[in-house]
């Protein structure tokens, strides 16, 4: 086996994990699921049938990812932060996954502790989510977002540092500027 998964974890039937992944304590991994490579999944996750998940990807402690949510690529998921998938859930009339909002968080984006990321939304690459926020509609590529409801508070670099108003990283010395609304890096 080219993963490890904790003796106290669930793997179910017809599901494909990546070489160099680890999957710690009390977790689950439903049927149809899709799990990168060097992916870690902390205690008490769920990842539920039919999710994607891509390379690289951390998921901390006590989180529950539900059909309908797809990670790109060296995501990261903060301790106890929740995704939904159904906007109007009712426990009398369930929907089933043909009700469920697809949501998509993208390459690097980070979500911190206790944030809520309501379903249907796509957060863009690079983002940054603070820990507690509720996010209730898209996010754009390198957005810092906090708040309840969320809100974009600034922009973040690539390495995760917090731009300041000329848009240079002082870490690792990226540069970016405002086109069109949107932060884009500067190629030299």
């Amino acid at each position: 086996m080219s993963y490890f998964v904790h003796e106290s974890s669930y793997i179910d039937e017809n599901v494909t994990i990546g070489e160099g992944t680890k999957i710690w304590h009390f977790s689950h991994v439903q049927k149809g699921a899709q799990i990168g490579e060097k992916c870690s999944l902390g205690q008490n996750v769920n990842i539920s049938n039919n999710v994607k998940i891509g390379n690289g990807v951390k998921i901390q402690n006590n989180v529950s990812v539900y059909e309908g949510v797809e990670l790109e690529d060296y995501v990261f998921c903060g301790p106890s932060m929740v995704f939904t998938n159904d906007l109007t859930p009712r426990s009398k009339y369930p929907k089933g996954s043909e009700g469920y909002k697809h949501t998509l968080v993208k390459y690097g984006a980070s979500i911190g502790a206790n944030a809520t990321i309501v379903c249907g939304n796509t957060i863009g690459r690079w983002a940054m989510i603070a820990s507690g926020a509720v996010v209730t509609k898209d996010v754009p590529d390198y957005a810092l977002i906090a708040g309840v409801p969320a809100k974009q508070i600034g922009w973040v670099c690539e390495c995760g540092a917090v731009l300041k108003n000329k848009l240079k990283c002082n870490d690792c010395r990226r540069e970016y500027s405002l086109v069109d609304g949107k932060l884009k890096e500067e190629t030299k």
